[in-house]
């Protein structure tokens, strides 16, 4: 009998230190949130040497290097997801994102065009674009997108982006009128919950 609860203990005690790699994923992207971008990377981290054919896994780390300011690792996290899933739209829109902080605009245009030649843009997608949009003096266009967003998922950052670009427009009434409709309460502060990451 002693044996046999010896035994149950070991095992029991081994289960619960044995976590999935999806349950690192879990964790990091929890991590991430609360801003702790080294624990979050350390997470993902064992989650890609758990189970190195976790795309999630990568796609987070990914983030979290961009996040990081490690654009190359991240590049390469987001290439390996695309490689193995040509259609995760998410890893997309996140990988136009690090090249535009590369400064790599038109490059980050084209993917971000790939987003929306598969019919699976999201409000995500269309602000990333805004933003390029905007960074290559193209405000009409940045507008629309930025309209695209709002029409789905407004947000002060959404009204404050599409302000600032009318006003570099040259349509100051339609800027002040999204700079006061950022300041509403009843309309969240950003459009996702990364949009909070220093």
């Amino acid at each position: 009998m002693k044996k046999f609860l010896w035994m149950s203990c070991f095992l029991l005690t081994a289960c619960a230190t044995l976590k999935t790699s999806t349950e690192y994923v879990t964790r990091g992207n929890g991590y991430l949130k609360d801003g702790k971008k080294q624990e979050a990377l350390a997470s993902f981290n064992k989650a890609v040497t758990l189970n190195p054919h976790n795309i999630d896994a990568y796609e987070a780390r990914g983030a979290a290097h961009f996040y990081n300011g490690q654009y190359a690792l991240a590049l390469k996290d987001f290439d390996r997801v695309i490689q193995q899933n040509p259609y995760r739209v998410s890893v997309y829109t996140a990988y136009a994102s690090v090249l535009a902080a590369q400064g790599r605009f038109k490059e980050a245009l084209d993917v971000l065009n790939i987003v929306e030649q598969l019919n699976a843009a999201e409000p995500e997608t269309y602000f990333a674009r805004a933003g390029v949009y905007y960074m290559l003096g193209k405000y009409d266009l940045a507008v629309a997108d930025y309209t695209r967003v709002l029409q789905t998922r407004p947000c002060a950052d959404a009204f404050n982006a599409r302000g600032s670009a009318y006003a570099q427009w040259g349509k100051p009434e339609q800027a002040q009128q999204d700079f006061q409709s950022a300041r509403q309460d009843n309309i969240p502060e950003h459009l996702n919950a990364y949009s909070d990451l220093k």
